[in-house]
């Protein structure tokens, strides 16, 4: 049978209550959620996270709820700085953000630069706030930037992003300049393997993600990405060979929750709306609305828990358990989360969904946050040994 096929078959059901058993394992187990675009959402229209918040894909007492202890920040930097310029400026905006949250709720939240920071946060009962970068573009070519970047608080970076910049071509990009990454960008994989800054390869172009796997020392990660199997053509999602590649590099994908990523139906009606806009013309302002107006004539066709649960099982039949994580991309990806996954409360949904497909309490934790962390460790291992040398 193919692996598909039994992922199709495995996932035939899920049970519609959570159990205590599920609710357990989420509150014994460290989760790790490689990325939340928490940071830009609050630039965007501020709310107090540290409460329960009217909007959003996040808050304190959701989080509580589903048993988030480590979800990483996401600094994300819109392509458009690597042109205009100010990217690094609106980077340590977004974190000075973040520790101002930390400030607000030190009973609540705590930063995290190490995975000790996470372990110690999770056994004083905090929620831990790792930070990940989400586009390169605010190094500005400058290993001192990076550097910078470390020593607040960064521990991974996403090289591009919707756009081709001075690091790596990206996957959304028909420009492809580089042909992979630029020189600045291998030399840049090798002193972050150095510093201890996890690679992210998502949204990378495939040329510059097997340049990655070649380059680097230390194992990289996929923060948010999900499957091509399932979304044929689909290039900002990972192929077979790239999974099976960023496996033998002893990586980690990180499965991201958009409907878009998961859903073949989805990414169809992504692109028949986006064909209206352009036919219509519609301005940026306007966009909201129409699209409003547009699902109640054709609705969006969301994800299951089910169709998420397809991916980490296609995953653990390709590569094995060690390479399968989440990366919800909560907070990111606006009203298009699978119907049963709509915000950080949800994680024990997740949880009953793989002990109804008859995973291990070993397995969920791998998935949960062990898979991750163990990345991350040898990630600080090697850097530390390098800066030994």
């Amino acid at each position: 049978m193919s692996l598909l096929a039994l992922a199709v078959v495995s996932g035939a059901s899920y049970s519609a209550e959570v159990s205590e058993r599920a609710l357990r394992l989420a509150k014994d187990n460290i989760i790790v959620d490689s990325h939340i675009d928490v940071p830009y959402r609050l630039t965007e229209e501020w709310e107090d996270v540290t409460r329960a918040t009217e909007k959003g894909d996040f808050d304190y007492p959701r989080a509580v709820k589903g048993g988030l202890n480590a979800p990483f920040m996401s600094i994300y930097i819109p392509a458009s700085y690597e042109k205009s310029g100010g990217g690094d400026l609106l980077a340590d905006k977004l974190i000075d953000s973040m520790e101002a949250l930390v400030g607000r709720a030190p009973d609540k939240f705590a930063l995290a630069h190490s995975v000790a920071d996470v372990e110690a946060a999770f056994n004083k009962g905090l929620i831990a706030l790792p930070m990940g970068m989400e586009n390169g573009t605010p190094i500005g070519g400058s290993f001192e930037k990076l550097k910078h970047f470390y020593d607040r608080g960064i521990r991974y970076i996403t090289l591009a992003h919707s756009q081709t910049n001075h690091i790596s071509d990206s996957s959304y990009d028909l420009r492809r300049p580089w042909k992979g990454l630029s020189p600045f960008g291998k030399d840049l994989v090798k002193e972050m393997n150095r510093l201890g800054i996890m690679i992210d390869i998502s949204h990378v172009s495939d040329d510059a993600f097997y340049q990655v796997m070649e380059l680097s020392k230390a194992p990289a990660i996929a923060s948010h990405s999900s499957l091509r199997k399932f979304t044929p053509g689909f290039e900002r999602n990972m192929s077979d060979e790239m999974v099976k590649a960023l496996a033998e590099n002893d990586g980690v994908i990180m499965i991201n929750f958009g409907s878009s990523f998961i859903s073949s139906t989805a990414r169809s009606w992504g692109e028949r709306f986006s064909a209206k806009l352009k036919e219509e013309g519609v301005a940026d302002e306007k966009r909201e609305d129409f699209e409003l107006a547009y699902r109640e004539k054709d609705p969006y066709p969301f994800a299951s828990l089910t169709m998420v649960l397809d991916h980490i099982d296609y995953v653990k039949a390709l590569v094995g358990i060690e390479h399968v994580g989440i990366g919800s991309d909560f907070d990111g990806v606006g009203n298009s989360l699978p119907r049963d996954l709509k915000d950080v409360s949800a994680y024990p949904k997740l949880i009953q969904g793989l002990l109804d497909r008859g995973y291990t309490e070993d397995e969920i934790g791998k998935i949960l946050s062990g898979n991750f962390l163990r990345v991350w460790r040898q990630v600080e291992e090697i850097a530390a040994k390098a800066k030994k040398a």
